[in-house]
């Protein structure tokens, strides 16, 4: 199932290889370059119709050592069909590939991130035929940011670091401290981390937090319902509508110039104030007859009186 988690997983390991340092560092290999990633088909699925799909696929070479893949996924909560589903993964991907694997499980929660750890064993009595440990990346394994200057150097890290710990009790405090090191970025910079953060929160309380924090109009994630994307929607409606209006309040003004009827000031800033678009219809059809302007408000003056 496509979650914002997994979708903010295929965007943040495959654009910003940064955010994979803790296992290059546990691997002993240089920090992860982009030009080292490519990102392949997370497809496992045999010819028979049993679908099965890993979150993201990277083909990792290193400049020093050999090439592996990384598999990401993931994993909101234990579950026990991975106990079926990873060792198949990492078996069917060295097969297809001919690379060694390494399993990656993304949790939120330490009770998950534990769980994750496995080992996951295939046995037979005493008999041990396949173990699958993944390497875990959780609130114990990745860093809390708590220094705005991280923010704004690595910017990918803190936020990769806040979805992690989306459901930890310093998130808020993370959270703020996101959104003051987000100040120092240009509108767009600031705009995309916002909204990709955003996604990754997912369904979490978090999510909310952060939505009371978001300044920025830009949307990198449509269709998500994000904050960015429902004000953009919003004032790009709001702006059909002000075109609207405005274009019929010099229509109205042009009938009257185009008759030779002279304008007063008074009568074309009350057009022009008008945003009612049904009372601008009725004063377009008004101007085509009226012998003089101030008769577009006859009617308003004698419900007055």
């Amino acid at each position: 199932m496509v979650t914002s988690t997994h979708e903010t997983s295929h965007r943040i390991f495959q654009d910003h290889p940064e955010v994979l340092a803790p296992i290059f560092e546990a691997l002993g290999l240089p920090p992860p370059v982009k030009a080292d990633i490519e990102p392949l088909t997370p497809d496992t699925t045999e010819l028979k119709p049993l679908e099965r799909r890993v979150d993201t696929v990277l083909r990792i070479d290193p400049a020093n050592g050999d090439s592996f893949l990384l598999a990401i996924e993931a994993q909101t909560r234990p579950a026990d069909d991975k106990a079926v589903n990873w060792p198949y993964y990492l078996a069917y991907l060295s097969a297809k590939f001919r690379l060694p694997v390494l399993l990656v499980a993304i949790c939120r929660k330490r009770s998950t991130a534990r769980w994750a750890a496995g080992p996951f064993e295939n046995r037979v009595g005493p008999w041990l035929s396949q173990v699958t440990r993944p390497f875990v990346l959780g609130p114990d394994s990745v860093p809390e940011i708590t220094d705005e200057v991280v923010v704004a150097r690595q910017p990918a890290l803190a936020t990769f670091s806040a979805i992690v710990h989306s459901e930890s009790r310093g998130i808020e405090a993370i959270l703020h401290l996101l959104a003051r090191g987000m100040r120092s970025f240009d509108k767009e910079t600031a705009g995309y981390w916002s909204e990709l953060l955003e996604v990754g929160l997912g369904d979490t309380s978090a999510r909310e937090t952060w939505r009371e924090l978001q300044k920025m109009v830009a949307s990198y994630f449509p269709g998500r319902g994000t904050l960015i994307e429902e004000t953009f929607l919003d004032g790009e409606a709001k702006g059909v509508v002000k075109g609207e209006v405005k274009g019929k309040a010099d229509g109205v003004l042009r009938v009257l110039e185009a008759r030779g009827i002279p304008v007063p000031d008074t009568v074309r800033d009350r057009v022009t104030a008008c945003t009612d678009l049904a009372r601008l219809d009725d004063l377009l059809v008004r101007a085509i007859t009226v012998e003089q302007a101030e008769e577009l408000f006859d009617e308003e003056t004698g419900q007055a009186s």
